[in-house]
C-alpha cells in the first residue's frame, strides 16, 4: 500500500496485520481519486473508519486542507499516526480514537463541515447506513460535499438508496467492491 500522487507520492504506508482492517486496494484508491481529482484541492476531509489512514493521507498528499481521521482501534490509531509522520502531513490531520458515533457527535457539537467524507466500515456491519444518517442529521456535509462509500454488499447499496435527502451521482464496481459517490439530494 502506497501513496499514489502528490507531495507524499510513492511513500509506502504501514498497515495493520491480520483481518481487523481491510485496506482499500491501490487500484481502487487510484480510481476513486481520479473521480475526485477536481474536488480534493483545499478540501476538508473526514475519514470515519480510517484503518491505516490511507484515504485521508492520499487526499492530504493531493492538496486537501485538513483531515479528521477516526478509528476505534488503538492499534489502528498507532498506525495512522506513524503513517501521518512518514508522509509529513501530520500538521494537517486530527486523529480521533473513538467510536464512529461518538466522533460524529463531537464533530456535530463543534459544527464541523466536510467537503469529502470517506466511509469504509467493516463490510458485515450496518455502520454505513447509520453513518450517513448521522452525517445528514448533524449537518456535517458541506453544500456540495461528497460521501464516498466502499462496500461489498449489494444489499447495502439498496439500503443506502432508501436514505432520504441523498442522491447517487456515481457508482463503480471493482471486483466485489462497490464504490458509491453520494451528494445531498
Amino acid at each position: 500500500m502506497r501513496v499514489i500522487s502528490g507531495t507524499a507520492r510513492g511513500k509506502k504506508l504501514i498497515s495493520l496485520e491480520g483481518l481487523e482492517t481491510r485496506p482499500t486496494l491501490d487500484r481502487v484508491k487510484e480510481a476513486v481519486f481520479n473521480i475526485l481529482q477536481f474536488d480534493i484541492k483545499n478540501a476538508n476531509i473526514l475519514d470515519l473508519f480510517s484503518g491505516s489512514g490511507a484515504l485521508a493521507i492520499e487526499a492530504l498528499s493531493r492538496g486537501a486542507s485538513s483531515a479528521v481521521l477516526c478509528d476505534s482501534s488503538n492499534k489502528a490509531i498507532k498506525i495512522i499516526n506513524k503513517n501521518l509522520e512518514l508522509t509529513k502531513v501530520k500538521d494537517k490531520a486530527r486523529v480521533i480514537n473513538k467510536d464512529y458515533i461518538e466522533t460524529l457527535k463531537i464533530l456535530k457539537d463543534e459544527t464541523k463541515k466536510f467537503d469529502i467524507i470517506f466511509l469504509d466500515p467493516p463490510y458485515k456491519s450496518d455502520y454505513v447506513v447509520i453513518s450517513i444518517q448521522k452525517i445528514l442529521q448533524g449537518n456535517l456535509l458541506n453544500k456540495n460535499g461528497i460521501i464516498v462509500v466502499e462496500t461489498n454488499d449489494e444489499n447495502k447499496i439498496e439500503d443506502i438508496k432508501n436514505i432520504k435527502s441523498i442522491e447517487f451521482y456515481d457508482t463503480r464496481r471493482y471486483g466485489i467492491v462497490h464504490i458509491i459517490f453520494i451528494r445531498k439530494g
